[in-house]
């Protein structure tokens, strides 16, 4: 704490600034920002009496009962004025008055009482939770836990400030109860365990925290811990206090022993209720089987109805030609009917064609199906317009204006009349209609697409062939033109199974073929937009489609286009008016996979020399090349393997700090590594390789771990086949460096083995890295001869290329290797070596990297306190730098660190939190070894149940793989048994 309440401030003007208590700690009080002294502990002991009393009066024997109890001294009452008298001179006039013989304090401003703040929150709290509001009320009671700073009443003598302390300890434990029950209820499980691990490690007898804990390991997949916290419970209430668990934790163990479905998932809030439906007129037909798109519909209903006591109602749907913007319209304006009994229009603008509708001749149909005479009709748009409104004033009238080409083509046909309301459907966004309700129609989800396909076919074909069927709807890319036209194809054929239909589709070279059905075809639905593109927007289409990323950025696309950034900005802007391209978010852009494809086709029909479609794609992996290369730099300075790497011939971009590159890496990971694999050619694959390298953080982000591995396996096979060693040996270093991070140590050895020999010679510094590598897994295979024999050919190697940077690595590799075979002074020296040449470089991660080695070597010498800096200094940086595979692994040294220094629950809250890291990286080895420190841990709290569970998993892990720690852990399952 930094001496200031966390109350916030309350001010008056007029006066000075206001008085702050707090009570939830110990007992302080300031004026705005300056602190008060609020005397010995007796007169603070009055004090918190009187605030705690919330401006009731106390007397003066209640007061000296409540600070010395049933032996007061014989001065008491005059001690009791005098300290009185102290604090009424340092708080404001009017606070402290004396009143029937006692004291109270009065005239505080709200807020100005942590605990009355606490409170406050607590109850707003409830509420929210009361009206279904999770987020809020968990939020609340975060906020009202915050403001406790320590034990309340700390150092306050007297029997009034120890049951008032009882009191709001159980309070707080209440609150933390309340909030931790949330947290599962929002599907927060696996966050919830190390924080009730710890909990229940301090408070063993709270049943409550024992129940919250068994069913957070429960979600987690964790159902023998679970049990075992409960027969760690039943054990310590009878060895404690001779009784049973309580009803609750019986019922709940019940349920997770018959796997009861109602415990996986938290409860799911009620439907919104949906609004009754309505019913249109004078409408095209609605279509039979209109599937999904419930949160439209409810939208675009809800701003219909509200369209009586408004000046107009207009909704306008953009998107995607095939999208199903007229069918929602059309479906929507005929729920709306009942609201608009005076009548509904239509018209088709015909905007996505060569001859879209004229204003004036729409508004004459209009006129005419409004009852006015062809001779009433006027002439010119202008007066058409006013005639149109002075007929509808009055009329509550919905307007259907489908396939609009522009907002300037609609403004003349929208009603403006109070009670009256416009549909607009369009392929361009109506960002120029004022006050429109703009809605940006997407693909149906999974399950609607899969809905709509089932309706069309029918049941019966579809019940034994799901699998076939979600991969039909999944080639469509769930766009309900592409989803109808296939179905109407399948129902149209008897012998085809939808397995059939699947194989035709699998084809990508062949899908926009495959999607027509009579006038219906996918392909002349796109066509209409592509139509319309200036060629400069034509070109930027063909080219964008030709990436396979799911995204791309405004930078990645001005390198395929060859453009300035702001000249491309102008054109992608313009593809997403036409909706031929999505705007994924600031910066960003996407293609719907169909329109991709058809990107692609004009692409090679279109595109002329042949040869740019290759240099688009070449300038691509040229800027992801140059980007990452300047980003590896920034991350680690001194780093020879940026000076190793091909000169890419497109500058990529410059980062101000480490940081903003960071972000740009793993931003860009899924487009950056879908580029890679796509560059596959003779001519880019070295370049590719580079790039992947260049990208080695994100094998360790976990999140893009598999996909990194992948690419890395792609490449190589490449370069095997093209008979690139250069490309093939930097491929196997990335290859056997995410294997070995999984855990799959054999695989890895394989890998670095065949990059050693085809660098040898060739590619010093590819080398070097591939010797490092095989030295740590040595280490993990405890072969300390092997292994230093290898990290002192990389030290060599490293010193030789003058990478000081690799040469820090392995030393502290080294480190390791000494600290394993009992050479701990040694490796002390090594690792901090090593940690030394990376700060003198200024190299923040790897500097972590050594800090964490150092961190093992000062554990091992009995060093624990500098053990935990060293730890959590390379904790801070691998948590900023999004090294989840690090984090996590520094997380289980710290539990280590803790188990030495004998404190068993933080070990056992800190290895909770390692495995919540290491879920999806690090593989089963290091599972393993976590799940042997966290039994450790809670067998030392004394929860010896739960810690078997533990080591009975970690052996499962040891023995699939063949580890030798299995040993280890089956003698600590059976101690008798292994003597």
């Amino acid at each position: 704490m930094d001496g200031v309440p966390r109350v916030p401030e309350q001010r008056r003007a007029g006066r000075p600034a206001a008085l702050r208590f707090c009570v939830l700690g110990p007992v302080r009080a300031w004026r705005g920002e300056e602190p008060l002294p609020t005397g010995s502990p007796q007169q603070r002991a009055l004090l918190a009496a009187l605030l705690l009393r919330e401006g009731r009066t106390a007397t003066a024997a209640e007061l000296i009962d409540a600070l010395w109890g049933e032996e007061p001294p014989s001065q008491a009452l005059a001690a009791l004025r005098t300290y009185a008298s102290r604090l009424r001179k340092v708080l404001d006039p009017g606070v402290l008055v004396s009143e029937s013989g006692g004291y109270a304090v009065r005239g505080l401003d709200a807020g100005a009482l942590d605990l009355a703040t606490a409170q406050d929150l607590g109850t707003e709290a409830d509420k929210a939770r009361a009206a279904g509001d999770l987020h809020r009320a968990r939020a609340l009671l975060g906020r009202a836990l915050h403001l406790w700073d320590g034990e309340p009443l700390a150092g306050v003598p007297g029997p009034y400030a120890e049951a008032q302390r009882v009191r709001l300890e159980e309070w707080r434990l209440q609150l933390l109860e309340a909030r931790l029950d949330m947290d599962l209820e929002q599907a927060r499980h696996g966050e919830a365990v190390s924080e009730l691990t710890a909990l229940t490690a301090a408070h063993p007898l709270r049943e409550r925290l024992r129940e919250l804990l068994m069913l957070a390991l429960y979600r987690s997949g964790r159902q023998a811990e679970a049990l075992a916290v409960y027969a760690d419970t039943r054990r310590l209430l009878a060895d404690e206090l001779g009784v049973d668990p309580r009803p609750e934790l019986r019922e709940l163990q019940q349920r997770i022993l018959r796997a009861d479905p109602a415990l996986a998932e938290p409860s799911a809030p009620a439907p919104e209720p949906v609004a009754a439906p309505v019913r249109p007129a004078q409408l095209p037909a609605t279509v039979p089987d209109f599937t999904g798109r419930t949160s439209f519909v409810t939208e675009l209903s809800d701003m219909l109805a509200s369209a009586e006591g408004r000046v107009m109602a207009v909704s306008a749907l953009a998107g995607i030609g095939g999208v199903g913007k007229t069918t929602l319209a059309v479906h929507v304006a005929h729920r709306a009917r009942a609201s608009f009994p005076d009548g509904q229009l239509y018209v088709d603008l015909q905007g996505a064609g060569q001859r879209a509708a004229e204003p004036e001749t729409v508004l004459g149909s209009f006129l005419r199906a409004l009852g006015t005479a062809d001779s009433a009709i006027p002439d010119s748009l202008e007066e058409r317009a006013a005639l149109y409104r002075s007929v509808l004033d009055g009329r509550r009238v919905l307007v259907l204006l489908d396939n609009a080409r522009d907002a300037a083509q609609i403004r003349p046909l929208l009603p403006g009349t109070e009670g009256c309301a416009a549909l607009v459907t369009s392929r361009v966004r109506m960002v120029g209609l004022a006050g429109a309700h703009l809605v940006d129609l997407d693909v149906m989800s999974p399950e609607e697409a899969l809905q709509l396909f089932v309706r069309i076919v029918g049941e019966e074909r579809v019940a034994s062939e799901r699998e076939a069927a979600l991969d039909v709807v999944a080639a469509c890319g769930f766009l309900p033109l592409a989803i109808r036209i296939a179905a109407s194809r399948l129902a149209a054929r008897r012998t085809w199974t939808v397995s059939v239909l699947a194989a035709k589709l699998a084809d990508e070279r062949r899908r926009l073929d495959e999607l027509q059905a009579g006038d219906l075809a996918v392909k002349a639905t796109f066509e209409l937009g592509y139509g319309q593109l200036e060629p400069a927007q034509a070109r930027a289409f063909r080219l964008l489609g030709l990436a396979d990323g799911p995204d791309i950025s405004l930078a990645a696309a001005a390198a395929v286009l060859d453009l300035p950034a702001e000249d491309t900005e102008d054109l992608l802007e313009a593809l997403v008016d036409t909706s031929l391209l999505e705007s994924a978010a600031p910066g960003r852009y996407r293609f719907h996979d169909l329109v991709r494809l058809y990107a692609r086709a004009c692409a090679e029909r279109d595109e002329q020399p042949p040869g740019e479609r290759d240099a688009a794609l070449s300038r691509l992996l040229d800027f992801y090349l140059a980007t990452a290369a300047g980003a590896y730099a920034l991350e680690r300075p001194g780093d020879r393997l940026v000076d190793h790497l091909h000169t890419a011939r497109h500058p990529g971009l410059v980062f101000e700090d480490r940081h903003k590159a960071q972000d740009w890496l793993y931003t860009e990971a899924v487009s950056l590594l879908a580029c890679v694999r796509q560059s596959t050619r003779p001519a880019s694959l070295e370049r590719a390789v580079d790039t992947l390298w260049a990208a080695v953080d994100l094998a360790e982000s976990g999140t893009n771990s598999k996909a990194y591995e992948s690419v890395a396996a792609a490449l190589r096979d490449a370069a095997e086949r093209d008979a690139a060693p250069r490309a093939e040996a930097r491929a196997l270093i990335c290859l056997a460096y995410v294997h070995s991070i999984t855990g799959r140590f054999d695989l890895a050895v394989r890998a670095a083995e065949h990059s050693a020999r085809l660098s040898s010679g060739t590619d010093p510094l590819a080398a070097c890295w591939a010797y490092n590598t095989l030295g740590v897994i040595a280490i993990y295979q405890k072969r300390f001869e092997d292994g230093e024999s290898l990290l002192t050919r990389a030290i060599e190697g490293f010193r030789a290329c003058q990478d000081r940077a690799g040469e820090a690595s392995a030393l502290c590799n080294l480190s390791r290797i000494h600290l394993d075979s009992g050479r701990t002074h040694s490796a002390v020296s090594l690792a901090q070596q090593g940690t030394d040449m990376y700060d003198d470089m200024g190299h923040a991660l790897k500097g972590a990297n050594g800090r964490y080695a150092l961190g093992l070597a000062l554990t091992q010498s009995g060093r624990t306190s500098e053990a935990a800096a060293r730890l959590q200094e390379a904790l801070t940086v691998f948590q900023d730098s999004r090294q989840q595979l690090w984090a996590g692994m520094t997380l289980f040294r710290l539990a280590e660190v803790d188990l030495a220094a004998r404190r068993p629950a933080q070990a056992a809250a800190g290895a909770e939190l390692a495995l919540g890291v290491l879920r999806d990286i690090g593989g089963d080895w290091r599972r393993g070894n976590v799940l042997v420190v966290l039994g450790r841990a809670l067998s030392g709290i004394g929860q010896t149940g739960r810690a078997q569970v533990c080591w009975q998993d970690a052996l499962a892990l040891y023995e699939a793989s063949g580890a030798p720690e299995a040993e280890a852990v089956r003698a600590l399952i059976n101690p008798l048994a292994v003597a």
